[in-house]
């Protein structure tokens, strides 16, 4: 059932495209991505490295998540990330000597940790019965127009020029997502995307409420909370099972990117505007693509390096405002 978790396809040896365009569109354009970043107003640069940071640990959750669920269900390979990211948050939070945050903040992150887990739920449940050039780009795409709307509302209208910047972000992340295999989505393929979309979208908007300065805490509820109920409803319906042997490693990795994730958006949120943290840490479907590329050898198709392309120019363009 797993199979069609599959990110792409595998680059036949010898193949033009990837042994010359990659390469090239590749590092032409970080290189003048990065002379652009150096004449950029230095205030909003923490906001954009926080958030482009969570998703590129993001993506590799995804990734690891991704690979454990071939061999486990889905309950097992959440409830067994969430429960070593707990781990992980408790001990920087003890490390550190972070504050315990007020009751209310403890409140947010057991409702984030639920949204977030239901919403891993769902994205796994559409990828296994989906394609996943169907899934990807709908769950992305809601999960960062939700939070553009909340900080339109909430923290002000932004420039015009970073509002182009967002609407192309969205853009790069749906053909970041798709495959060559994506044909036009039937409905019954959207619904447990857009779910899965206002899932992580609730998560991003729940833990922006906990007050600057507390990060590991509020985690350590989210955890908490999801290992907690999803961990009962998992024994309830016999779908929490002992993992294969050969994926513990993987799942703790995915449970470590996942949480560390969690944190620097946390961070981006409170150093900087919301929608900003949001739109930039929605872009996890590179990193996932990219170590596809790398560990899995599967090539990138044109219009996913179209949406790299995108995405580099929408940060200039949100950073620029």
């Amino acid at each position: 059932m797993h199979d069609k978790l599959d990110i792409g396809k595998q680059a036949p040896i010898g193949d033009k495209y990837e042994v010359m365009s990659e390469p090239f569109i590749c590092y032409e354009s970080l290189i003048t991505f990065y002379f652009v970043l150096m004449t950029l107003d230095q205030a909003i640069l923490p906001t954009l490295f926080w958030g482009l940071l969570s998703s590129l640990i993001f993506g590799a959750g995804d990734f690891c998540g991704g690979l454990a669920s071939k061999k486990n269900t889905t309950f097992t390979v959440v409830v067994g990330a969430h429960f070593v990211g707990g781990i992980l948050m408790l001990l920087a939070a003890l490390v550190t000597g972070e504050p315990l945050p007020a009751l209310v903040d403890w409140g947010w992150g057991a409702a984030a940790g639920i949204a977030g887990a239901t919403a891993l739920m769902l994205f796994y449940r559409a990828l296994a019965n989906g394609r996943m050039g169907v899934v990807a780009p709908m769950t992305a795409v809601i999960s960062a127009a939700i939070p553009i709307v909340w900080g339109a509302v909430f923290e002000g209208l932004p420039t015009w020029l970073r509002l182009l910047g967002f609407m192309i972000a969205l853009a790069a992340v749906f053909f970041i997502s798709l495959d060559e295999e994506s044909g036009r989505p039937q409905l019954k393929e959207l619904l447990f995307p857009f779910l899965a979309g206002v899932g992580f979208a609730t998560f991003f908007i729940l833990v922006d409420q906990v007050e600057n300065g507390s990060v590991f805490w509020p985690l350590v509820s989210a955890r908490i909370a999801s290992v907690t109920l999803f961990g009962v409803l998992g024994l309830a319906t016999g779908q929490l099972k002992r993992p294969e042997s050969s994926t513990i490693g993987t799942i703790a990795l995915a449970g470590v990117f996942d949480t560390l994730g969690n944190a620097f958006f946390i961070i981006a949120t409170q150093v900087g505007r919301f929608d900003v943290a949001s739109v930039m840490g929605s872009l996890y479907p590179a990193s996932t693509i990219f170590l596809a590329r790398i560990v899995l050898n599967e090539r990138l198709v044109f219009v996913q390096w179209v949406g790299v392309i995108l995405a580099l120019f929408a940060v200039v363009l949100i950073a620029l405002a």
